[in-house]
C-alpha cells in the first residue's frame, strides 16, 4: 500500500487496525478477533513497485521454497533492524 510521505507508519497502522477491526465486527465475520501489538514495514522506492508486485502475487510459490519466517528474519538482518524474537510470530 502507498501512504503519503507526511503520515508516519504507526498512524497508518493504528487506522489500519481501527478499521478493519470496525469492519469485523459489522459483519460478524469472526466471534473473537484482535491484532498483535507489534508489526513491521518496510519502504521500497518507486522504481521497486513492479518487482514488488511480482513477489507479492507469487508468494505461495516462493513460500512453498521458503518459509516466511525464515526470509523476515533475513530481512531484519540484512537491515540491520533491532528486533526481539520473542516478539515475532506469536
Amino acid at each position: 500500500m502507498g501512504i503519503p510521505a507526511h503520515i508516519p507508519v504507526a498512524k497508518a497502522v493504528q487506522l489500519i487496525k481501527a478499521g478493519s477491526s470496525k469492519w469485523l465486527r459489522e459483519q460478524k465475520a469472526l466471534r473473537s478477533f484482535s491484532w498483535q501489538e507489534a508489526y513491521g514495514a518496510f519502504t521500497i522506492g518507486a522504481s521497486q513497485v513492479a518487482k514488488t508486485v511480482s513477489y507479492i502475487q507469487n508468494q505461495p510459490a516462493h513460500h512453498r521454497k521458503r518459509a516466511f519466517e525464515d526470509e523476515y528474519r533475513t530481512l531484519l538482518r540484512a537491515y540491520n533492524v533491532a528486533h526481539e524474537e520473542q516478539h515475532l510470530f506469536g
